[in-house]
Order: structure tokens, then C-alpha cells, then sequence
């Protein structure tokens, strides 16, 4: 649920008096720890329960009424949110990308598509990392983006809930200061990684920045106990737990992808990060669901993908296991 030292945090002030939305110290302390690990001295941060409230208010913050986003069609915002950026009224335009991620000449397609004024007006990019397929971008595929974006008056939104996942990946040679330097606002997910909830949204683009609070507040993602979001992130950031955490959650999935590849079987994308996504025959499949949940992704043939995810609290044994069971079933 929550790692230990987050919910001794949590214990530890709550008899504590302090101010409320979010503009308490702690929620301060973490805001100017997240600054620096980013090496953003002027970014914004606002703490938001959830990751969909965060996409939600910061995409219906950015955008004009008549102005749509750029997604690839494995885009959390289009596929699992329930159409919420579509319910504020801007589109979603998604492209068919690569392993979950979008280029430039994705972005390029929807764009030159989009002439006039009897059409929306393609002006934020949505990214994710790690991304839905488990993949993460190199800083030479974000920086393309990025230049793109910016020579075309596009903003780059990341969208982190994997983001610990992704940064301490071996397939990862992005630092968070890229991540701060090359998008225009990015959020860090706590939820996925170690917190009981809450996700941190730095706005590092000026023209993002005013008036982000008024929407916070309209679109009900403003918590009068801000700082239950802000005394986690500290807990997490302040020793280094959030990266220590994250690298376990990495090393258990690649010791299951070894073990995995090690008898015979493969990945519909690459195995990159604590989200992997095996193909096994149909009939492996249905004998692991007897002893294990994990979501079937994708059918083909008599073969199916699978979507199994680790993370800072999966045991060890749990990983030797799933390996010992497969390799019987076999």
C-alpha cells in the first residue's frame, strides 16, 4: 500500500498544525527537494491526488477551448481515464507510434492534417515514461520531440506515473534534469511508487504557470490537507528513498524477464522497465491465471500477451516463483 517510512511520515504529523491547500512546509519542502532533483530552480510543483486528475487539470489548463492533444493510441489519457480530457472538451488525435512512443514524424502527421479553423488545433504533445507498453524514450528520442515541439508551437507534457520506474531503468540514459529541460511540464508519480497516493505536477514552461491554482480548485483536485501529499513526497525524495525504491522495483523485473527469456518465451514490446508484457501459448496462460492475477493485453492466435507489473513491495520469492511455476508448466 505504503512503504513503511512514508506512513510513519504521515503518523509522525498528524497531530501537527499547519496550513492547508498545499501551501503548508512540508508540502514546500518537497516542492524545493523535487526543484532540485530536477535542477528546475523555477518550476512550479502542485501536488494532485491522482494521476488522472493531474493529467486532466493540467491539459484543461494548457489548451484553449478549440485546441486538442497529440497522443499515440496507447495513450493513458485515450485508453483507461475514461474520456476524462474529452469530457472538458478538447480531442484527443492519436497516432499508432512505436512500442508506445510517439516521434516527430507521428507528431508531424496529425499536425499537417489539421489546416484550418473548421478543425481543432493540434497544440499539446502527451508522452508517458515509462510508457503503457513499458518502454521508455532515450534523451536522442525526447530530444526530437522537443525541438519539434518547440519549432512548431507544441507543448511537451510528460505524464510520470512510471516515471521512477522508467528513470531508473538500464535501457534509461535520461536524467531528471533532461526531463525538466526538455518538456514544458512533467508529473512525477508518487502513487506507483511508494506513496499512499498523490502525484507531483512541475510546470517548468512561464506561460503555464499563472492561474494553474484557480483550475486546480475548480476541477476539485485542490485537498484542504494538502500537506497528507506534500509530507509523503519529503518522505520519498528527502534520503533518496523514491530512486532506492523504484531500482528494486526495476531489478525484480528484470530477473523475471531473464528468467522468462531464459525458457523460450518472448515480449510483444521490449522487456525495458517493472511493466512487462510476455507472450505465452494460450494454454500456459490460462495455468498461470490459476495462480497468479495479472491482466491478458493482447490475443493472437492461440497466443497471448500478458501484462505482469513489479514493484518496491513485489517479494523476491514472489519473482522465483512465477519463474519455478512457468518453467513446470512448461
Amino acid at each position: 500500500m505504503a512503504h513503511p517510512i512514508v506512513l510513519k511520515a504521515m503518523i509522525n504529523v498528524g497531530n501537527t498544525q499547519f496550513e492547508g491547500y498545499g501551501l503548508d512546509r512540508y508540502s514546500m519542502r518537497a516542492a524545493e527537494l523535487i526543484r532540485f532533483k530536477t535542477n528546475a530552480p523555477s518550476a512550479d510543483v502542485h501536488f494532485i491526488a491522482g494521476g488522472t486528475h493531474a493529467n486532466l487539470v493540467f491539459i484543461s489548463s494548457a489548451l484553449r477551448p478549440y485546441e486538442a492533444v497529440i497522443a499515440p493510441e496507447t495513450g493513458h489519457i485515450f485508453v483507461h481515464e475514461t474520456g476524462a480530457i474529452e469530457a472538458t472538451g478538447h480531442k484527443v488525435c492519436t497516432v499508432k507510434g512505436n512500442n508506445g512512443k510517439l516521434c516527430a514524424d507521428d507528431i508531424e502527421k496529425v499536425v499537417s492534417e489539421h489546416t484550418d479553423e473548421h478543425m481543432v488545433k493540434p497544440r499539446l504533445v502527451y508522452i508517458s515514461m515509462s510508457t503503457e507498453s513499458g518502454t521508455v524514450y532515450t534523451k536522442a528520442e525526447l530530444s526530437a520531440i522537443s525541438e519539434y515541439c518547440r519549432n512548431n508551437c507544441l507543448y511537451l507534457y510528460l505524464d510520470g506515473a512510471r516515471l521512477g520506474a522508467a528513470m531508473n531503468s538500464p535501457a534509461c540514459d535520461l536524467s531528471y534534469g533532461d526531463i525538466a529541460g526538455l518538456t514544458d511540464a512533467f508529473y512525477m508519480g508518487g502513487t506507483k511508487n511508494g506513496a499512499l497516493f498523490g502525484e507531483a505536477v512541475v510546470i517548468c514552461a512561464d506561460e503555464l504557470k499563472p492561474d494553474f491554482r484557480f483550475n486546480l480548485k475548480q476541477r476539485g483536485a485542490m485537498l484542504a490537507k494538502g500537506a497528507a501529499i506534500g509530507v509523503q513526497f519529503e518522505a520519498l525524495l528527502k534520503d533518496g528513498l523514491y530512486d532506492e525504491l523504484a531500482r528494486r522495483a526495476a531489478a525484480l523485473a528484470g530477473k523475471l524477464a531473464d528468467g522468462i527469456r531464459g525458457l523460450g518465451y518472448g515480449f510483444l514490446y521490449p522487456a525495458e522497465t517493472n511493466l512487462l508484457i510476455p507472450v505465452f501459448p494460450d494454454k500456459v496462460a490460462e495455468r498461470l491465471h490459476q495462480l497468479y492475477d495479472f491482466h491478458d493485453w493482447q490475443k493472437s492466435g492461440d497466443m497471448t500477451a500478458v501484462r505482469i507489473v513489479t514493484s518496491w513491495a513485489t517479494p523476491e520469492n514472489a519473482v522465483d516463483g512465477f519463474i519455478a511455476d512457468l518453467k513446470e508448466i512448461l
